[in-house]
């Protein structure tokens, strides 16, 4: 086990990835945050709040997005499917989707094509916390990253939060 980022760089990062959110979405009236469920939620729940301490005057709308029933193996084995919350429409807006690792970018696909079903953006951005470089099976490359590394095949990355994991941390297994 290899730590990837420790308790403080996660706070460093998080609060470095919402300034560049913002530095790119200077009107936030027309940019929605959405996190990607399940694990995407707890990186999600972390940059809204931290853009919210920035720009305490924006409103910035917030969601969380189950892509369950758009994934590609949804039956080859048993899903069970988690809360989506999108209470705004995206029609038009600049959409920040927002999950933990980007691996495959499969999650991705899943996640617009489940995205599509809320209307149609005029520009849907990705941020990911770490990027697991190298192993992509689809052109899919986020705009913001926390880190990006290299890991082969059979090296997992675990991303804990203290909500639910009882400690910050990002880990290569």
């Amino acid at each position: 086990m290899k730590t990837i980022l420790s308790d403080q760089q996660l706070a460093i990062t998080i609060k470095r990835l919402s300034h560049q959110i913002l530095e790119n979405n200077d009107d936030l009236s027309n940019t929605c945050i959405i996190g990607i469920q399940p694990r995407g939620v707890w990186f999600s729940n972390r940059i809204a709040k931290e853009i919210r301490a920035i720009a305490p005057d924006t409103s910035l709308e917030y969601g969380i997005l189950d892509i369950t029933f758009y994934r590609d193996d949804v039956r080859n084995e048993l899903h069970i499917a988690n809360q989506t919350d999108i209470p705004f429409s995206i029609e038009g807006k600049n959409v920040v989707l927002i999950d933990d690792v980007l691996y495959t970018g499969r999650t991705i696909r899943a996640a617009m094509d489940a995205l599509i079903d809320f209307g149609r953006p005029r520009k849907v951005e990705l941020c990911v916390l770490i990027d697991r470089r190298f192993s992509r099976e689809l052109p899919i490359q986020p705009d913001y990253s926390g880190k990006a590394i290299d890991s082969i095949i059979s090296q997992k990355v675990k991303v804990c939060w203290q909500e639910n994991e009882g400690k910050d941390e990002v880990v290569l297994l």
